[in-house]
């Protein structure tokens, strides 16, 4: 626990390929892995795959497989070995940890607000007010809800802070500032969040994931580990879940 260890701040072109290659590495693994699983069981289940069940078995594959491929191809093939302190998972979530989730939940929320005003005065002609695409809809039964809530609150911050502020933001902070991490990594992970249709990208989402993870990386930094970014973005994904499939207000 505590601050990530400290590097050399000198930035040269060296690194700037290194960082492009690793977010190039990280983002493609994402999407095909994603593309490819989608693909596979959309041919087996044909349009079952729209299920709550299909739908969280979906999502625990992907991120398995975003896993394997993102962390273990490079150790293989390049022998890019990855130790638990760059993953961020050294130790047991502390009561620091626990502390700092809700205190960088509102730090994101009201950045996020203030980001979004930004926006939407320089960028008028967008829109801001899209719904996001979670992947589940119509969850009538309670079993339904508790699968999404299995695949939005527990697989997906689990396994996205593993390969995002763990896995990349390690790699990349290893050689660079925080500064350069923390904006690359919060760039790939906001453009990896525009949605399925590429002819309407959800730019609100995108915004407000861009600035969440800017705070898990600050988190990441503090702390060194990413318990407290893995419990702020369950909190993140608890509150959407709870408006979008409990309270109905979406």
């Amino acid at each position: 626990m505590g601050l990530m260890k400290k590097h050399k701040q000198e930035f040269g072109w060296d690194k700037v390929w290194w960082v492009l290659g690793l977010l190039l590495w990280v983002g493609a693994s994402f999407v095909v892995c994603q593309y490819v699983v989608a693909y596979a069981m959309h041919w087996i289940l044909g349009d079952n795959i729209l299920k709550p069940v299909w739908n969280t078995v979906f999502a625990a594959v992907v991120y398995t497989l975003s896993l394997l491929v993102t962390i273990l191809a490079p150790w293989v093939s390049l022998k890019m070995k990855t130790s638990r302190e760059e993953l961020g998972l050294t130790g047991l979530p502390t009561w620091t940890d626990i502390g700092l989730a809700p205190v960088g939940f509102v730090v994101y929320y009201v950045a996020g607000i203030f980001l979004m005003i930004l926006l939407m005065r320089v960028f008028p002609g967008v829109d801001w007010e899209q719904a996001q695409d979670v992947g589940f809809e119509n969850l009538f039964l309670v079993s339904d809800k508790i699968l999404a809530f299995l695949a939005l609150v527990v697989i997906a911050p689990i396994a996205e802070e593993i390969i995002f502020r763990g896995w990349l933001y390690g790699k990349i902070r290893a050689k660079v500032p925080a500064w350069v991490g923390i904006l690359a990594v919060s760039v790939l992970f906001g453009l990896l969040h525009w949605g399925w249709n590429v002819d309407a990208p959800q730019w609100n989402v995108v915004a407000n994931v861009f600035c969440m993870s800017i705070v898990l990386c600050m988190l990441r930094e503090i702390t060194g580990t990413i318990w407290s970014g893995v419990i702020l973005h369950m909190l993140k994904n608890g509150l959407a879940f709870y408006l979008l499939f409990v309270s109905g207000m979406f």
